[in-house]
């Protein structure tokens, strides 16, 4: 027995199934801004804004929400970085100037790059959705989620550095809500994660411990000065085309993404409901990429929808999507709350690191187990060339000693073009190389006609 999309329910069964559903995406969905530098009020009105977006152009059927998309760190930090980004040439060494000039470029490319959902969307109109992924299949998605987690991993590595002990507390936080718990324990590590290390912080400020550097664990100065009600500090987009093009290839892996909790609900459903054909991939997925282009354009990261809320779902068979607009609104809420973000701002970098330490890994294990659930074959020529190719591109190219070309009067590094190169590379391949299973079965349709 499932609690339908469109059932009527109690009200405050109603808030409480709302709440859970909120306490679910919250500790990874302000992770990601905490960590890129972006606003976490304005991260919480971006997803909450998003959801009912998509909720409205799904037509109200398919309970999903949007949270913060990590797949696009790595695209925020080409163009942020101080060291490596596109814009390092105007770091002059105050990091919050350098960042207050440069985000907006990279949430204008984000807004940009949702765009590409939309597009796409009108292809899998046109096509239809199983035919659409032909054209976009696990050879090419799951290698390029797994590139994206793997470029993250320094960055958890130095986040750590900060405080190593608070870092593996974390850590080890983290891995036994998701080993150990049950029930909505395992579907919220991350959050507890944050807490529970964040009273562990807490309790080494207060006996006078301090970081290896002799900074404070933990600073709670900007409390004070935060007002309970206010308006979130939104930014204004620009662009720069060469961010656009770093930032594009980004949205595959969040597309992928999108397809796959599409189907598990379809599965968890048990067949009753099938969202790819009502109300539509093409619906959906156009819900999903105007909602990163709201949030690009008011300065928060892309979207995508939250396996953490999909568990929910499957743990409480609740389809019911009023639970989960209900949820979008209280995250709405919470945006207009400055002193809920400065007291998400004092949380260590090192618990951060910690938390990303799991997260990270997590975008990579994602990649390996889609090849895996897809059942692809690696002993085949066309699959294995296309990975292999997509990875050393990927990789390669990014430590690689570097090359520069020069486009009227921008410098190119096409290190930081890895994964964008890898993607258009590994989609040409796909359509171009032969199909072992299409040879095999021409060769047995021309030995039956010889037969008859």
């Amino acid at each position: 027995m499932i609690i339908e999309y469109n059932s009527k329910l109690p009200v405050p069964k109603t808030m409480l199934l709302g709440f859970q559903h909120l306490f679910a995406m919250f500790g990874a969905t302000i992770l990601m801004p905490l960590i890129v530098g972006l606003s976490v009020q304005v991260t919480l009105v971006g997803v909450g804004v998003g959801t009912l977006l998509l909720h409205i152009l799904a037509k109200g059927k398919v309970p999903v929400f949007l949270g913060s998309s990590f797949a696009f760190i790595a695209g925020i930090q080409l163009v942020t970085d101080p060291v490596n980004g596109i814009f390092a040439d105007r770091y002059t060494g105050d990091m919050a100037a350098f960042r207050a000039e440069v985000l907006p470029y990279a949430t204008g490319a984000i807004a940009i790059a949702g765009l590409t959902y939309v597009a796409l969307a009108g292809v899998v109109k046109l096509m239809g959705p199983v035919k659409f992924m032909k054209y976009l299949p696990p050879i090419i998605t799951a290698p390029t989620v797994l590139l994206i987690g793997v470029m993250l991993a320094p960055f958890a590595i130095d986040q750590s550095a900060n405080n190593w002990i608070l870092a593996i507390i974390t850590l080890a936080i983290v891995v036994c809500a998701s080993a150990f718990g049950k029930g909505m324990v395992r579907l919220m590590p991350i959050l507890i994660g944050l807490v529970g290390a964040y009273l562990v912080a807490v309790i080494m400020h207060a006996v006078g411990m301090t970081n290896p550097d002799g900074s404070a664990v933990i600073n709670f100065a900007g409390i004070a000065e935060a007002r309970v009600v206010g308006l979130a500090p939104f930014i204004t987009p620009r662009f720069n085309w060469l961010a656009i093009i770093l930032m594009i290839p980004f949205a595959f892996a969040t597309i992928a993404e999108h397809i796959g909790d599409m189907v598990a609900l379809t599965t968890i459903s048990g067949g009753k409901y099938n969202y790819l054909e009502d109300p539509g991939l093409h619906r959906t997925l156009t819900g999903d990429g105007l909602a990163t282009v709201f949030s690009g354009l008011i300065g928060a990261p892309a979207s995508t929808t939250y396996g953490e809320n999909v568990g929910v779902v499957a743990l409480t068979r609740n389809f019911n999507t009023r639970v989960v607009q209900l949820a979008a609104v209280f995250a709405i809420i919470l945006g207009f709350s400055p002193i809920v973000e400065a007291i998400v701002r004092t949380i260590p970098d090192a618990v951060l690191g910690g938390a990303s330490f799991m997260l990270y890994g997590m975008i990579a294990a994602v990649g390996i187990r889609n090849l895996v659930d897809a059942r692809v074959d690696i002993g085949k020529i066309k699959n294995l060339a296309v990975i292999s190719i997509m990875l050393v591109l990927g990789l390669g190219m990014r430590y690689a000693a570097p090359i520069v070309i020069d486009i009227g009067y921008t410098r190119v590094p096409l290190a930081r073009l890895g994964i964008a190169i890898a993607v258009v590379v590994g989609v040409i391949l796909n359509i171009v190389l032969p199909d072992e299973n299409a040879e095999l079965a021409a060769e047995a349709e021309k030995a039956k006609e010889k037969e008859s």
